[in-house]
């Protein structure tokens, strides 16, 4: 099994796939008749748009350019409110742009260093980073995988998409900054260590060249042509980009657009959610971001498209749903893990979950 990716092998460790693919084997059991339909179960657009993004973010991870602007900053700070504002809102703007878990796996090894060098506690500034996460990647239609389905799934345009998450994007973030400030005492912070990077030129200028014509193809509807366009490029040129990607984070996606789907055309099921009212907006809202707290707002978005067309509703729902309860998102999953600190998902909760309460009062009061 050394052969491998390593993000396959370590599915194995991994509870959410695991229950993911325990709920495949007993549908297969169940209803072996339907086996032959579970390709067309899965929104192949959707995964081809993630998997080209997954890509490029790879090669700017791989060419070192956000290390050394990641220490460029920290370099340049003189207080703790001033480091965690300046980290916070990095984290925001990169999860806009690079998806939120691969914003966390730049920002959270760059913050735990900091702290070490700085002697600062890190807990906090980490659980402040996933909440940024949450909070900046509900903007585009690629900051997080809920968007990325919703965008494909309606094709509603990425200059549509943005435009619409705005204000809730928008009120989040200058509620967590004003909160960032007032959570991060003002104190002198002092580096004691030089830091140097070297960056990969050719393959930061490769990834950042075919960035925008990959979201231009994903936008017109040919996302697998992006994807193979893509492919054939770090192939050619750093063949270790393609293998390093989060081939499991794939895997698992497609486990989840079949199990869901299947869920979802269960008899029970369909008389439970016709009868939550979902053709009315806050009822959709609601379910939107409640189902998120007990199964992560991605799997959310897919079963709840399964009953509404009104897409506008289900993102405001479920990226509202990535705040409260660490399962909410996995971007949260993903910060905790990378901290690896005990008594960090009190820490955690102690701060999502009144974020949850008042993102969530101003969600409702947006639509």
């Amino acid at each position: 099994m050394t052969w491998l990716p390593e993000s396959l092998r370590q599915l194995r460790r991994d509870v959410f796939f695991l229950v993911l693919l325990a709920v495949a084997i007993l549908f297969a059991i169940v209803m072996p008749s339907r086996l032959p339909a579970w390709p067309g179960l899965v929104d192949w657009p959707t995964i081809a748009a993630l998997a080209g993004l997954l890509l490029l973010t790879k090669a700017v991870e791989y060419s070192g350019a956000l290390d050394v602007a990641g220490h460029w900053l920290i370099d340049r700070t003189s207080t703790r409110r001033v480091a965690a504002l300046g980290l916070v809102a990095s984290t925001a703007l990169l999860s806009m742009l690079l998806t939120n878990d691969v914003a966390l796996f730049v920002a959270v090894p760059l913050t735990l260093r900091m702290c070490r060098i700085a002697r600062m506690p890190a807990t906090r500034l980490v659980v402040f980073e996933a909440l940024a996460v949450n909070a900046g990647s509900m903007l585009t239609p690629i900051g997080n995988p809920q968007n990325l389905f919703l965008w494909q799934q309606w094709n509603n345009g990425f200059g549509g998409f943005v435009w619409t998450m705005l204000p809730l994007s928008a009120a989040a973030l200058v509620l967590l900054l004003g909160l960032t400030a007032l959570a991060f005492p003002a104190t002198s912070l002092q580096v004691h260590e030089r830091v140097d990077g070297e960056v990969d030129r050719t393959m930061l200028v490769v990834a950042a060249l075919l960035y925008v014509p990959f979201i231009l193809v994903a936008d017109l509807g040919f996302a697998g042509w992006g994807l193979l366009g893509v492919a054939i490029v770090f192939l050619a040129l750093r063949r270790r980009v393609v293998s390093g990607i989060d081939w499991g984070l794939l895997l698992t996606f497609v486990l989840m657009f079949v199990d869901l789907r299947l869920l979802a055309g269960l008899d029970t099921v369909t008389s439970f959610v016709a009868g939550l009212g979902l053709q009315q907006p806050s009822h959709l809202y609601a379910a939107g971001a409640l189902a998120s707290q007990a199964v992560s707002n991605v799997p959310a978005a897919i079963l709840l498209a399964e009953y509404s067309h009104d897409w506008r509703t289900i993102a405001f729902g479920v990226n509202v749903g990535g705040f409260g309860f660490v399962l909410g998102s996995l971007a949260n999953l993903i910060a905790l893990r990378l901290l690896g600190e005990r008594g960090a998902w009190g820490a955690f909760h102690r701060w999502s979950l009144p974020f949850f309460a008042v993102v969530g009062c101003l969600g409702w009061l947006l639509l």
